[in-house]
């Protein structure tokens, strides 16, 4: 990726700047067929997919990702009528796949135990069990602190 001009400014974020580059599912609409949202939705309460729609980032459709407050743009053709069901089938995706900014700085910077990837994965890592604060190359904390 190269560096931005610095006569330019970025107004928004998307999920390709934060990994440094797009993903598959981003372009093959194959590779997110099989993903069966109930099936990857935590619990019994589906409601929470109800709020994820087909949105559009600089003219390309896309999805936001909460989780890495990005969006993650979409290049396939997207069908009339199935526009949120792609999104939605996108996302979980890139969730249960751990592509998320946001969850690649969880497994570095969780202060306390939690899972990695939320509830819609099988088999969920637990992060933030041995944090320990940041060490600035010598820095030395002034005395009396």
């Amino acid at each position: 990726m190269a560096a931005p001009d610095a006569g330019t400014r970025t107004m928004s974020i998307d999920a390709e700047q934060l990994a440094g580059r797009s993903f598959d599912y981003q372009h093959d609409s194959s590779l997110v067929e099989d993903v069966d949202l109930v099936a990857a939705t935590p619990g019994a309460d589906l409601n929470w997919l109800e709020d994820i729609h087909l949105l559009e980032e600089d003219g390309v459709p896309a999805v936001f990702d909460r989780n890495s407050n990005s969006f993650l743009k979409i290049y396939f053709d997207i069908p009339k009528g199935r526009e949120d069901e792609l999104a939605r089938k996108v996302l979980i995706k890139h969730l249960t796949e751990g592509n998320s900014y946001g969850i690649q700085l969880k497994a570095m910077h969780c202060k306390f135990p939690q899972v990695d990837r939320g509830p819609w994965v099988d088999e969920p890592v637990t992060v933030g069990d041995d944090w320990k604060p940041p060490v600035l190359e010598g820095w030395e904390p002034q005395a009396g602190h």
